[in-house]
């Protein structure tokens, strides 16, 4: 069992994301995961760092712990083959410690540089051509590319790894799921669905499956909810509707009624250990093998100390449990 931190660009501006890193590592993380996005969630996060630029700042900064994004879209904002660019160059930076996790993108980030946002079909075979384009360009010299949506002219990578940054597909149905199969490297999922790493298993997809487990620490039960409500109560609007959203104000809108109650159902939180590991499990249990933990309460410190002492552990003795035992 792998174990990541999961950094929250959104909440934190990219020098907090930096350090957050490195104590990451000191913590004893494997991974650490971070977002691509052009806007936050919420206008309330007030954040939203250009993603490369944290990633090589992390890579200097560490010596370690692997980089992974949660997730990149390949198409429409930025071009694949500018993607296949910098990956390779993070690839380079962080010594190998480097994974492209890749997905179909929302509306939320895509729409700003006004090329429009396709139906879930088209977004799917762009993805699929996003990534024939970058592992194309990896592979060393000058390509062209003809696709049915993306064109690739004569482009050239000059700086590449020795080895490709592995592609991890983010996956929320058996579509997607099926995609990561054949065209990825792992699986990447956001709920604990034993339906996704089935079916990723199932079509003959044999590597790692990340998922996001949603924890909120703090000393007291209320703190915790509530700072779990104020940074992602956009999570529980589900992959529909977090897909399509144009803008931040838009997410406020649609999450002004969630409760702190509601976060309680799909959040671990509070200062009680068991109730963290008990969404862990949810995740092991439904056959993820690397687990990017989620601090949406008010204390990064605080949560990596509770990391070190109260979870790491656990976490890491947990073993799958057949279906029906």
């Amino acid at each position: 069992m792998r174990v990541g931190y999961k950094l929250f660009a959104e909440g934190y501006g990219p020098r907090e994301i930096v350090e957050q890193a490195v104590r990451a590592e000191r913590a004893g993380f494997d991974f650490v995961e971070i977002s691509d996005h052009f806007h936050p969630w919420l206008f309330s996060h007030g954040h939203s760092g250009f993603v490369w630029s944290m990633l090589a700042a992390i890579a200097e900064r560490t010596e370690r712990i692997e980089i992974v994004t949660g997730v990149t879209c390949p198409f429409i904002r930025v071009h694949p083959a500018i993607v296949a660019q910098a990956a390779a160059t993070t690839a380079l930076l962080s010594d190998g410690r480097f994974t492209l996790g890749v997905g179909s993108g929302e509306r939320l980030n895509e729409h700003v540089v006004g090329k429009g946002w396709p139906d879930v079909t088209t977004r799917h075979e762009m993805l699929r051509e996003s990534i024939e384009i970058m592992r194309l360009l990896w592979s060393g010299g000058y390509h062209s590319y003809k696709g049915e949506h993306l064109t690739l002219e004569d482009a050239r990578v000059f700086d590449l790894p020795e080895r490709p940054p592995r592609v991890i597909v983010a996956a929320s149905g058996s579509r997607s799921a099926r995609l990561a199969a054949r065209y990825g490297d792992g699986l990447f999922g956001t709920e604990p669905k034993v339906a996704l790493t089935e079916t990723y298993r199932g079509q003959g997809g044999d590597g790692p499956c990340f998922g996001e487990v949603p924890l909120a620490w703090a000393a007291d039960d209320g703190s915790a909810l509530e700072s779990a409500r104020e940074l992602f109560r956009f999570a529980l609007t589900g992959w529909k509707v977090q897909s399509e959203l144009p803008n931040p104000v838009n997410f406020e809108a649609a999450t002004s009624l969630i409760s702190r109650e509601a976060m309680a159902d799909v959040f671990g939180y509070g200062p009680d250990p068991e109730r963290h590991l008990e969404v862990a499990r949810s995740f092991v249990s439904a056959g993820f093998d690397h687990l990017a933990l989620i601090n949406a309460g008010p204390d990064p410190e605080g949560f990596f100390e509770f990391f070190e002492n109260e979870l790491a552990g656990p976490i890491r003795g947990m073993t799958r449990t057949p279906v029906g035992v």
